[in-house]
Formats: C-alpha cells, structure tokens, sequence
C-alpha cells in the first residue's frame, strides 16, 4: 500500500522529557522507562483540520488522519471506528441540577468499548510495519478490541486475560478468534506475562503504558466532542480511570487541538476510580506519587493494581485543574441502573462510575448548572450482564392469561 507523509515529527518521554524521532520509538523511553507522548506539525495541522475541510469526511475516526501517527492514504480496515453519538442528556440533567449534560457513548463501536480507538491505531501501525501478530494483556475490553480488529485485518491476536473477566468478554475474544490465555492472578499479574512473553517471541505488544500508538487512538473521543459540540469545548469531561491511559488520551486529544489552534483553552476533566482501585486517586490527593494497590472492585475494566499510565493520567487531570474521585462499587451499580432507566444507555460497571463520580463532583459544589458536562460511557452493558442483573429487579411470570396480566396491572396501579 502506498504511503503518504505523516504529521508526525517525534516522540517526547513524559518522565525524563528526552525527544526522540520517531524511528527511534518502539515502546518506553530507553533512558528511564517513561511514556512516550507523540507530537505533531502544529501548524500545518490547523490548516488541514478547519471545520469546513471536515465537513465531507468519513464518519469515522479516520477523518482526523492529520493528528494520527501513520502514514496510509486510507483506512486499513473495514469497521467505522469512532464518531459515537454524543446526546444530551435531559432527565439525568435535571435529577443533578445541570442544565446542559452530555453523554458521549463510546460502548457502540464495533467491539463495545472505547478501546477499538486504541486498538485501531496499533492495528494501522501493524500494517504500516508488515507485522503479522501482536499480544495484549487486559481485563476483557482491549483484548477484545484487539482481537476484533484483528480479525478484520487478519492480524493474529495473542490475549493474556485475569481468569476472573466477566464471561461475555472471555466469549468475544474467543469468537473473534484471538489466542486466548487465562491467567490465574490478576491484570496486574497478566500484564507481567504479556511484557514477558512479547520480550521473549519479539511479539509486537499493545500494552497500555507500554506502546505508544495507544494514546495517540484514544484521544480522537476529544476531537470527536469538540466537532459535535459545534467546534467548542464543554467546561467538563469525566470518564472513568484503570491504568490511566483513557485520561491521559482524552487530555492529549484537547492539548493537540489546543497547539494547533483550534481551542482556545482545556476543558477541565475529571478522572472516576472503584474506591477499591483508587491508586491514582490516593496519589492526586497526597504526595503526587502512585503506590500499588491490592485492586478489588467488581469494575473489572478499570481494576487496576499498578496504573501504567498513571503518572500521564496525573498530569492530565492537574493541568486542566481537573480531579480525580474514588466511588464505591454500590455506587456505580446504581449508576448503570440510572444511565439506562434515565438516558436509556445501557453501560458496563467501568462506563458508568463517571456517573457516580459527576455526582460527587456536583455534590462538592465543583460543577456550575449551567456548565456544559460531557460523561464518556466507555463500554456497554452487553459485557457484564450479571452485574446489570444485580441491580435490574425481577420480570413477572405468569401464565398465557391476558386476564391474569391485566388483574396484575390494575392492582399495581400501572
């Protein structure tokens, strides 16, 4: 396939602030372990990004190629990543006391979650590069992302999954014909395997906090919010946070827009934790520094004991003067329950903490009513129906007797 040039002029170490070009980055900073951050031609981005040149482009993420890092003249694959809807959100509005709430749900890409933008990129690199499998380790949703954009592209997928993933995911790896391993430990616990391994084949890994391209997929949910919010911002983002790579990316994509010209400032974004998952939480309200935690939280997606991106994830959240919030597990289940009786949007455990958390962000007086608020819902509720099943009450059996229904009915009232 031909290639065309790219914007793309280098790599910047998040940690130690080395600049490398980019044929010198393949995952971490090689002189102290950091994350790399991509960078681009500012300039000539804002002059083929204007709103009027995006008017007739793809719906896809694959409109905003210039702030890509990769060189193909065209998508190299068939799925529509990207350009979920972003909808207002009335009745949740009005229960919080916010006039102008958004949600933008990322649980309808084509594998359910958020992280099909992640994925799409790597996979684009893959191709770019002639590699034929790459390896991932995850809690359920980036592996299935990976493996359903791999098959589309016919790229073997290696997974390495905690054996305690919720089954649906366990069923969409298999089915999209990833390898799949169950590890007996946790994500922290798989994530080491999958580091292990990948070092030892020389299998291109995807790890988030360990290859770069990741970030650089995620944040095209900002350039999405900023497009459908007619070319402006909202005040504020919250999205729920594992290892930290979805704020991280969320904030990269308002930074990119901001260097080149097209915002003339950050909205402010709030990253939402499990209280039993809060590393990076604990590490925004001390000293700054992240400390494992022993994750427990039914949240399987954003259980996270060591957050590989977390010290990204930090800088995000203090450079828009955002905040991080933990909230307990009976708290986002109830969540789920309000995101799909309220708003109709039906979320897994992790896309709907950002409910749980815009909640006490409002109760702490943080938000204004009239502030314009966008949830990110990063996975649907399809992944972990038993947990939606906690909370969604009981059907009512009866015989195929209309008369027994309607005695039922005029005794609930209903």
């Amino acid at each position: 396939m031909v290639q065309r040039e790219t914007y793309l002029t280098g790599f910047t170490c998040l940690r130690c602030g080395t600049d490398f070009l980019p044929v010198d980055v393949t995952y971490t900073c090689p002189r102290c372990g950091g994350n790399f951050d991509a960078r681009y031609d500012y300039p000539q981005i804002r002059r083929v990004l204007t709103p009027a040149l995006l008017k007739n482009r793809e719906p896809s993420l694959w409109r905003y190629r210039p702030l890509l890092p990769l060189r193909l003249p065209e998508s190299p694959i068939s799925l529509s990543i990207g350009m979920t809807p972003l909808t207002r959100a009335p009745n949740l509005g009005h229960a919080l006391g916010l006039e102008r709430l958004y949600i933008k749900n990322d649980g309808l890409n084509p594998s359910g979650s958020l992280k099909d933008r992640a994925s799409f990129v790597v996979i684009a690199h893959c191709i770019e590069k002639n590699i034929h499998h790459v390896c991932t380790s995850s809690s359920g949703n980036a592996g299935v992302s990976l493996g359903c954009l791999g098959a589309s592209a016919r790229i073997e997928t290696t997974v390495f999954v905690p054996q305690s993933a919720p089954p649906p995911k366990i069923a969409q790896l298999l089915v999209y014909g990833a390898r799949v391993f169950l590890i007996r430990g946790s994500y922290s616990q798989a994530f080491s395997v999958c580091e292990k391994v990948s070092s030892h084949l020389r299998l291109y890994n995807r790890n988030t906090g360990t290859n770069p391209y990741t970030r650089e997929g995620k944040k095209t949910v900002a350039f999405e919010i900023w497009e459908q919010m007619g070319f402006d911002v909202p005040e504020w983002v919250v999205v729920s946070v594992g290892d930290g790579n979805i704020i991280s990316g969320v904030y990269k994509g308002f930074f990119d827009l901001h260097e080149a010209g097209l915002i003339d400032r950050m909205p402010r974004l709030t990253g939402v934790q499990a209280a039993g998952s809060a590393a990076i939480t604990h590490a925004f309200e001390g000293d700054g520094v992240i400390r494992p935690v022993k994750a427990e939280t039914m949240a399987d997606s954003i259980s996270v004991s060591a957050p590989s991106d977390g010290e990204a994830a930090l800088l995000a959240v203090r450079q828009t003067d955002g905040r991080m919030i933990a909230v307990e597990d009976g708290d986002i289940l109830e969540s789920i329950r309000r995101l799909a009786a309220h708003e109709g949007v039906f979320a897994e455990p992790s896309g709907a903490a950002c409910l749980a958390g815009l909640e006490k962000l409002v109760s702490g007086q943080h938000v204004h009513s009239r502030d314009r608020v966008v949830l990110i819902v990063t996975g649907h509720g399809l992944k972990d129906v038993d947990r939606a099943s906690e909370i969604a009450g009981k059907a009512i059996t009866v015989e195929a007797d209309p008369d027994e229904v309607l005695q039922i009915l005029k005794t609930t009232g209903d």
